[in-house]
């Protein structure tokens, strides 16, 4: 017997096939589970050493070199463990790749032109041939897709991409985010609301005044990545197209979004939220975020310095703090994890399981590592309810055009997506300014 076991008679192939995928998910776990331990292991020896660096520091007046040195490994090892973390918590959410259309497709809820258009859309990247795509596209009013512009990717690669995005663009991953059909989104705001008071249940209602309205705009900028396939790739039935599509644009649009997000000017990409007008949170008005000073140029400040951050988190109205975000880059983070409280506590906690945000004061934190290091005048954390206060807008839509020309033997695949940003609410982000 070829395909059976020679003793029962039951076949055997199939069932060890089939046994073997369970191992494979129980090794990504088991890797996110060893680093998440490594990370904890290595924090206990950081705080072990901290706490010597202080000692020396209270009866010496300075700490040892050796110390520093110590120290320094054990914060860039801390920045390993948790990059790698990361990483592992990201791919294992991943879903398995699957190139497959089967008739099980419409039972999950995959229209029949939905389907249609995912296997066009993968005769088009794999071969060139637009014959099928064409005809799909101009039946559903895709005025903007040609051959000269490209071609919209299958809804569901769309969505695969934006998915991705949030989970690997920092910003995204906690601002509001927003669907659209047009290039810019308006927004209308009150910049003073109606009068109100209190009437007896007789007594005549006064006229009130009319809210005086602005408006907000956020237009949608093009953002572009152009990932290269060779011809074995493409002629390789069992890779799917789409999910390569998705893993090759995420990392270059997270990057470049997120560096828009923050910093952006608005002059061809989103206006990040460090562009916006600042002033001291004395003096705050709308249009413009408030800042709390740490008191020392370039540093935190020498006596409790701790006690700004309080001061910032408490800038914030209670309203906008039960979702509130730190966000800062990696270095300021390793210069936090050094500060503790009063009684002698860490101000900075790791996270409480993998995939989880390490805390500062209790508010998750948010790396991002476009904000500025620790500098002179420098808003180098941020802090606040950025759902409420950053406002992301896509346009619907992602288009490819296949290019096999411009980089032969290599075909390039350039993608495009229309995004915008801003802030919408002046008062739910607070800054951090290193100044004195």
């Amino acid at each position: 017997m070829n395909s059976q076991d020679h003793i029962t008679g039951h076949p055997l192939p199939f069932e060890t096939k089939a046994g073997a995928v369970p191992a494979v998910a129980s090794e990504g776990g088991a890797d996110v589970a060893r680093t998440f331990d490594d990370f904890f292991k290595a924090f206990e020896t950081y705080r072990e050493v901290n706490d010597a660096r202080l000692s020396e520091m209270e009866e010496r007046g300075s700490a040892d070199v050796l110390t520093l040195e110590k120290l320094d490994r054990l914060d860039g090892a801390l920045d390993a463990t948790q990059r790698r973390l990361d990483e592992l918590t990201l791919k294992s959410r991943r879903p398995a790749r699957s190139g497959q259309l089967d008739h099980g497709s419409l039972a999950r809820g995959h229209t029949s032109q939905a389907i249609e258009h995912k296997a066009a859309f993968e005769t088009y990247v794999r071969t060139g041939r637009e014959q099928t795509l064409r005809p799909l596209e101009v039946k559903a009013l895709s005025a903007s897709s040609d051959p000269d512009g490209g071609y919209l990717v299958p809804e569901e690669t769309e969505a695969g991409i934006l998915r991705r995005l949030s989970e690997v663009s920092p910003i995204r991953a906690i601002a509001g985010v927003r669907q659209v059909s047009a290039a810019t989104y308006k927004k209308p705001f009150s910049i003073s609301g109606p009068q109100t008071g209190w009437v007896g249940e007789t007594t005549a209602r006064p006229e009130t005044s009319t809210p005086t309205l602005a408006e907000l705009s956020f237009p949608a900028m093009e953002l572009y990545a152009m990932p290269a396939a060779t011809a074995s790739l493409l002629d390789d039935a069992a890779v799917d197209m789409d999910a390569w599509i998705a893993e090759e644009v995420e990392t270059a649009f997270a990057e470049q979004e997120g560096a828009a997000f923050v910093n952006g000017d608005g002059i061809n990409k989103p206006s990040g939220f460090l562009s916006a007008p600042r002033v001291a949170e004395t003096s705050w008005a709308w249009g413009s975020l408030g800042t709390i000073s740490t008191g020392e140029a370039g540093d935190f400040a020498a006596i409790a310095p701790g006690d700004t951050l309080l001061d910032l988190i408490y800038a914030l109205k209670s309203g906008y703090r039960q979702n509130a975000h730190f966000v800062m880059n990696r270095k300021t983070q390793g210069a936090l994890r050094k500060l503790k409280d009063g009684d002698g506590n860490y101000l900075w906690q790791p996270p409480s399981s993998a995939g989880a945000a390490s805390t500062l004061l209790n508010f998750p934190i948010t790396e991002a590592e476009d904000m500025p290091d620790i500098a002179i005048d420098a808003p180098g954390i941020a802090f606040g309810d950025f759902r409420r206060g950053y406002l992301i807008v896509d346009r619907m839509g992602v288009r490819i055009l296949r290019d096999p020309y411009s980089a032969k033997p290599y075909v390039l695949f350039y993608t495009t997506k229309r995004v915008g940003g801003g802030v919408q609410d002046f008062d739910a982000i607070k800054l951090l300014t290193f100044s004195a």
